[in-house]
């Protein structure tokens, strides 16, 4: 699987570096970041973002408003990109102001992490275990218990 995240923010934090390169180095799929200044319009930041999606490439944005899975459906999700989209992904977190609605109407589906609002650089974080999490149910690995 080939996973691109293009991403509003950069990690600065080394305690937040620290957590990306541990799940980075775990996981089999390879990740293609591509980190942008949040400085900009959310409309200049949603053309930016959009610019460094493969093309074809399943695009899913990170959004409060998006459908809320459980891991193993997300597993499912990543499957089915495997499967019929050339296992090719793109993932989309947008800064602090939101994605424009341009992003918003190219892409596949949105995924939310739940209600609550977390910082952009945060949800990298919350993305890589869960793509690790993905990861090990598809191989039936005892990491993700019920």
């Amino acid at each position: 699987m080939n996973i691109t995240l293009a991403v509003i923010g950069k990690l600065k934090d080394p305690a937040l570096k620290a957590l990306y390169e541990e799940y980075n180095k775990r996981l089999e799929w390879k990740i293609f970041l591509h980190e942008f200044n949040g400085k900009t319009s959310p409309t200049q930041e949603g053309e930016l973002l959009i610019n460094v999606a493969p093309v074809p490439s399943y695009l899913i944005t990170l959004d409060e408003r998006g459908e809320n899975l459980k891991s193993a459906e997300f597993a499912a999700l990543l499957n089915n990109i495997q499967v019929h989209h050339q296992g090719k992904v793109t993932f989309v977190i947008g800064g602090a102001e939101g994605l424009s609605p341009a992003i918003k109407a190219k892409a596949n589906t949105s995924l939310s992490f739940g209600r609550l609002t977390w910082p952009h650089l945060m949800v990298r974080i919350l993305l890589m275990e869960q793509l690790y999490r993905a990861q090990q149910i598809l191989k039936g690995h005892p990491y993700h218990r019920k």
